[in-house]
């Protein structure tokens, strides 16, 4: 394999830089120029996004989208009926878009679709009406028009051929990377300086990271699991920290937390800036995920790579990417989540077992990797390659 590939990378998903695939985008941008990848890559942006890839656009070129094709449905327009002829004026030997929901139905040149979820399919009210039926049926059909389709789970890889009845053979799993020169292990006594100067910490406190989103996220049974601990253990003072912006039935959880018997220990973050979560996470007694689906599900991995201790579900692709690192809950079962919030505040040798394990466990998460298993996609995509192992 030789050569530079042009590559068109549409970014019109990335959310001002707040949803997943954002941090998808900027894991894979810098993987890529670590590791000296032989592509040319445009990205091609809505015009106010363009600041958020300054860091890249040294080496990259901007191809900008009025911004009048921001709405969902104008965007999605876009891509059917705009972005085949950018493809052709450009010269770009492969388009990746690393959303399903983007996918092209004709482009001039292979086409890479990167999937992370298939929520859509698993999850009952997920979204909106018009959203659920664009995601089961639209994208279904869209889907065949993808040269090639990289997951970032086997788990979501085996709901891409359950759901869109794509072939393995088209599928390459590629896991997430995080950035570790940002999430490492942190002194305890700066953790604790910063969050007592920037979110006024006091007692000790278990997060959660998630957007607010009811009932995928199951943050009404976390606050449930809470209760119970502190019913249980009232010598004991910790907080419940919910870090996430307001989503889909945002309004039910903010309900319930106002609700509680404990809704002075309950305290809603709002969406948690990049530069504040390696700390938040150090300062944590532990990190708690108890989602009821994830495509991938960064935030246990970035915590773990922090030194926090983390109690995770083991729905959707969490059991496939947490493994044995952390303290397995089911998450429909509030008993469950309150024996493990129990465990990890009154037993220290399990709390540095956890530590240790999640230390190990998230240092082979690294964008360079995923950057690397992504450049044998293209070739695949290309026909100069094969598929490539699983991560």
């Amino acid at each position: 394999m030789s050569g530079t590939i042009r590559i068109g990378l549409s970014t019109s998903v990335v959310q001002g830089g707040r949803s997943g695939v954002a941090t998808y985008i900027f894991g894979i941008l810098r993987g890529l120029r670590r590791i000296g990848a032989p592509v040319e890559v445009s990205v091609i942006g809505l015009e106010n996004d363009r600041g958020l890839f300054e860091p890249w656009l040294d080496r990259c070129k901007w191809v900008p989208v009025p911004e009048r094709f921001r709405p969902a449905v104008k965007n999605v327009a876009w891509h059917q009926f705009a972005l085949p002829g950018l493809a052709r004026r450009e010269g770009f030997d492969l388009i990746h878009i690393p959303s399903y929901r983007r996918i092209v139905a004709r482009l001039p040149c292979p086409q890479l679709v990167t999937i992370h979820d298939c929520a859509a399919f698993a999850v009952a009210g997920k979204y909106d009406l018009a959203r659920m039926i664009y995601g089961r049926v639209v994208v279904k059909w869209l889907a065949r028009n993808a040269t090639r389709v990289t997951t970032v789970s086997r788990a979501t890889a085996a709901d891409v051929m359950k759901y869109f009845g794509l072939p393995e053979k088209r599928i390459d799993v590629i896991w997430n990377g995080i950035d570790h020169e940002r999430f490492k292990p942190t002194e305890r006594g700066a953790a604790d300086g910063y969050l007592k100067a920037h979110f006024q910490r006091g007692n000790p406190y278990f997060i959660y990271l998630a957007r607010l989103e009811h009932p995928g996220k199951n943050h009404v049974r976390l606050i449930e699991a809470f209760e119970m601990w502190a019913e249980r253990n009232p010598e004991l003072k910790h907080e419940l920290w919910l870090g996430g912006a307001d989503w889909h039935g945002a309004e039910v959880i903010h309900a319930r937390a106002a609700s509680s018997p404990l809704s002075g220990r309950i305290r809603l973050l709002g969406f948690v800036r990049l530069e504040d979560l390696p700390l938040l996470y150090a300062g944590a007694e532990a990190m708690i995920y108890p989602s009821l689906f994830e495509g991938f599900g960064l935030p246990p991995i970035e915590a773990m790579a922090c030194g926090t201790p983390v109690i995770s579900s083991g729905c959707g692709s969490l059991e496939e990417v947490t493994g044995t690192a952390c303290l397995r809950i089911d998450p429909l079962k509030v008993e469950t989540m309150a024996e493990a919030l129990a465990r990890v505040s009154l037993e220290p040798t399990m709390r540095a077992d956890l530590i240790r394990r999640g230390l190990e466990h998230a240092a082979q998460f690294s964008w360079d990797r995923a950057a690397e298993k992504l450049m044998k996609s293209y070739w695949a995509a290309l026909g100069k390659g094969d598929s490539i192992e699983a991560s």
